[in-house]
């Protein structure tokens, strides 16, 4: 039978009564200082205002007596976010079928109706207990769902018979199988990483949803509802308890301010968030450090925490579901035990005792065959023990032998530093990396944090010692297999950027961090010139490679003398290519691998006691390329008529083989009127490397770089020489800007369209086009980057090195290109470095508008406007 008649609320009423109660909660909220405590009252006064404005609406429903209304899913644990789903469950006694129930299937109808006009955004299902049950076996979303249900309203008798037939039917085993995998997965798709730079606070590894399947599974083997039953159940110790109500609280505190600010359901802590979510927990920005960075730390810290006790928790879990309390274990020493593949301490208290054991821990880890993990009991002796790593711990002689010995094992080392830096042993022994734990990069060049980043270097380094990966890197291989002491390098990729976010020049600071380190740990006085000398020196070579002509004589010599001898050479070539590959995965490209490789073997000719000989090096090009030209059954002298028309520089800067390819593609039309491409499959293996040859005005760059801007290429490299009979040959290296890494049969496939558009492009009747102000991602629009331009003569006074600095966005290099062309500035050469969302270009340049300060001056003023 019906509900008793209720006099009704007019539905105007109840939704400026609902609307009006929720904005006063929110109001509440905002003016409160942010604290957990805040955001607790918040979640649950939100769900008992949208529980009694529901029970109203049941109540004025017309439903019948024995129905009940449910809530599941979050809502169910009696916490609602601002703006989070309301998900219920309408549980009838018997199926709603035939005309009989008319009246009731349009009373739910009017109800959930009802709830929308009113302003509640609720996701609902009517069942019965048996559809329930059935839905629940086939489904593990609905299975989780229900472990949360929570009767809101109507027949109590119905809700508990749902309830307890629903749980007697869960099968606690399978369910923490489903639950793990599922777990698995959405880490997978979140980065495996509490440390995106956009993490999302519910899903992401560390992030809230990690904590609700704790305490799902353990909802389902009976252990407990809540952190202090699973303590009374002995899965967790008070101090976790504390860590866990204390952890969860923050990412429960930024995820409602996050709602707060975004006035709207959104969970990922993005880029044009953060800063007015750190605004609203009164962060303020300071010389070192975003308001936006604090705000990221602090949830970083949490995430790391949560990620730790949520696998301490799931391995006991486990343990109790399965009843593996009892495998067998084989001792591996009077302190350590091999239990199923994973390392376990001897008692629980052993680090609280024999502190050396901490680090003795990963040593071990490293040293023994089969050992793929830590064990639960393990990790929470660790957790429990930070305590114990103090500044005692940190200079004591056996501890300081130990790390140096972790260090110097011949395998290991990255998945040992990853697992000390996951239980936060790192941080708490090195303490000049703890303070680049969580921390973020906005240089638009990184995509990780400080600590993750360190940790990647680290790990391209060691891949460089392993025969297995030697087809990934060749040549870093052949490099590293001479080398006798790779910790050394891995000293130096620990400490690189150890000294990140303290003001001033990282470098240096972290040069002499890590000579402290050198010197409480043993190192020799070379080994520790070496090591500083590296860290000091990471960016050196990445500069050179980039921004300096490779074919200057004098950029070589220069650089030879800072790397004093091969052995820091082949040191600082390693670690620069580990660090460069460990910033993102967009930056590394075959091009930049090409010019330091380049750099890296004209410094060790110098250094080999052969100065730069620019003759005897162009000579020998030459013969090399005429040998090429042999081979591809082209007459003797062919090439003779277009190198008569070049000078040294144009030899300088090319190898044999594109000499050969220029004058194989050339001899024919060496006084054409029309423009000459040609394209081939790069050879560095990425891209496409097109020439052209045409006779030589103003804009001709701008107009090449216009094409490739509207044909959605990416220009890398660009070489620009003009002929004695006034002809351009320029030779530029470029990818799709779209999908860069697409293999050589579709490079191949565009050769032909590249030639006869840009032939097409190049006529000079058709007006120069006016630059596109190109889409810039999110990123850039919330870090930009200040706009630089600096140009100033070279060693000789002849030419001008032109750099620019700024975000990266389509359209660029040919608005700088067209500023050029305006003022009739030559480009002899084109570096074009994009690290991440950021470009650094450089250009040699020449022109008269550059001999008159006032003339520069304004050259200068509207490349600002154009990369602006």
């Amino acid at each position: 039978m019906p509900l008793a008649a209720v006099s009704p609320l007019p539905l105007a009423e109840l939704r400026q009564q609902f609307k009006g109660g929720k904005q006063a909660l929110l109001d509440t909220f905002a003016a409160a200082r942010p604290t957990v405590s805040s955001a607790a009252r918040l979640l649950k006064a939100l769900a008992k205002h949208v529980d009694a404005t529901l029970l109203t609406l049941w109540r004025q429903s017309g439903l019948p007596a024995g129905a009940a209304l449910v809530a599941v899913g979050g809502y169910g644990r009696g916490e609602l976010f601002p703006y989070s789903d309301v998900d219920v469950l309408v549980l009838v006694p018997e199926a709603l079928e035939g005309d009989e129930h008319a009246p009731t299937r349009s009373a739910l109808s009017d109800f959930i109706t009802a709830c929308w006009d009113i302003g509640l955004e609720i996701g609902s299902s009517v069942r019965t207990v048996e559809e329930c049950l059935a839905e629940s076996a086939g489904d593990i979303t609905v299975q989780t769902s229900l472990i949360e249900a929570r009767l809101i309203g109507g027949s109590r008798a119905l809700f508990s018979r749902m309830s307890a037939q629903q749980r007697a039917e869960v099968d606690a085993g399978a369910f923490m199988r489903a639950k793990t995998l599922e777990m698995r997965q959405r880490h997978t798709k979140y980065e495996d990483t509490p440390y995106s730079l956009e993490p999302n606070s519910k899903e992401s590894p560390g992030g809230l949803r990690d904590l609700q399947v704790v305490m799902w599974v353990a909802n389902a083997a009976g252990l407990g509802r809540s952190w202090t039953e699973l303590a009374a159940n002995g899965l967790i110790t008070p101090f976790e308890v504390k860590q866990l109500q204390k952890h969860e609280g923050a990412l429960k505190l930024i995820r409602a301010r996050l709602h707060l600010v975004a006035k709207r359901r959104e969970d990922r802590l993005v880029f044009d968030l953060q800063t007015a979510v750190a605004e609203s927990f009164g962060y303020v920005a300071t010389r070192s450090e975003r308001a936006s960075e604090a705000l990221m730390r602090r949830y970083y810290w949490a995430a790391k925490a949560v990620t730790q006790l949520n696998q301490i928790l799931m391995l006991n879990i486990e343990e109790r579901v399965s009843h593996s309390e009892a495998t067998p274990m084989r001792p591996i020493n009077a302190r350590f035990l091999d239990r199923a593949g994973m390392l376990e301490v001897a008692r629980d208290d052993l680090y609280e005792d024999n502190p050396h054991a901490i680090l003795e821990t990963f040593l071990i880890y490293q040293q023994t065959p089969g050992i793929k993990g830590l064990s639960a009991r393990t990790l929470r002796a660790l957790y429990n023990a930070r305590h114990v790593m103090n500044g005692k711990f940190r200079t004591d002689p056996l501890n300081r032998e130990m790390f140096m010995d972790i260090l110097r094992q011949p395998e290991g080392q990255t998945h040992a530093f990853r697992l000390m830096n996951q239980t936060s042993v790192l941080g708490r022994y090195l303490w000049v990396f703890r303070g680049i734990v969580g921390r973020m990069q906005h240089d638009l060049f990184h995509v990780y944090t400080v600590d993750q980043h360190i940790l990647m270097v680290l790990r391209n380094v060691r891949r460089f010692f392993i025969p297995e990966h030697a087809h990934e890197y060749p040549f870093c291989s052949q490099l590293a297999a001479n080398w006798d002491k790779p910790w050394l390098l891995y000293v130096a990729a620990l400490f690189h950027d150890v000294a990140k976010g303290r003001g001033g020049d990282h470098s240096e600071l972290g040069a002499e961090e890590v000579r402290r380190f050198c010197r409480s740990h043993g190192l020799s006085r070379d080994d520790t010139e070496l090591v500083a000398f590296l860290v000091g020196h990471h960016l050196t070579m990445s500069r050179v490679a980039q921004k300096e002509d490779l074919s200057d004589p004098g950029v070589i010599t220069r650089f030879a003398a800072q790397m004093k001898d091969a052995r820091h050479l082949t040191a600082l070539y390693l670690l620069t290519v580990a660090d460069i590959r460990g910033t993102s995965p967009k930056v590394w490209n075959a091009w930049k691998a090409r010019l330091l490789e380049d750099l890296y073997r004209y410094t060790l000719r110098v250094l080999g006691g052969s100065p730069p000989n620019a003759d005897a090096e162009i000579e020998a090009r030459k013969q090399e390329a005429q040998q090429i030209l042999a081979l591809h059954a082209a007459l003797p002298g062919t090439e003779q008529p277009l190198w008569k028309t070049l000078d040294v520089s144009y030899f300088a800067r090319h190898d044999a083989a594109e000499i050969a390819w220029h004058a194989r593609a050339l001899w024919r039309h060496l006084e054409t009127t029309s423009p000459v491409v040609s394209a081939r499959p790069s050879p560095i293996g990425e891209g496409l490397q097109v020439l052209v040859f045409a006779p030589d005005q103003a804009d001709l760059f701008a107009r090449l770089c216009g094409y490739f801007d509207g044909a959605g290429f990416s220009i890398q490299g660009a070489k620009v020489h003009t002929t004695r009979a006034g002809y351009a040959l320029d030779t530029f290296q470029v990818v799709s800007a779209t999908d860069p890494d697409q293999g050589i049969a579709a490079y191949r496939d565009m050769i032909s369209l590249v030639e006869t558009q840009m032939q097409q492009a190049l006529r000079p009747e058709s007006p120069l086009r006016e630059p596109s102000r190109g889409r810039v991602s999110r990123r850039v629009k919330s870090f930009p980057v200040t706009p630089r331009v600096s140009l100033r003569p070279d060693e000789k006074a002849q030419r001008w090195l032109l750099s620019v600095s700024a975000s990266d966005r389509s359209g660029l290099l040919y608005a700088i290109a067209r500023v050029l062309g305006s003022h009739q500035i030559s480009i002899q050469l084109a570096k074009v470095s994009t690290l991440g969302e950021r470009v650094e270009d450089t250009f040699l340049v020449s022109g008269d508008a550059l001999q008159h300060a006032k003339h520069q001056l304004q050259v200068e003023s509207e490349l600002l406007d154009a990369v602006a």
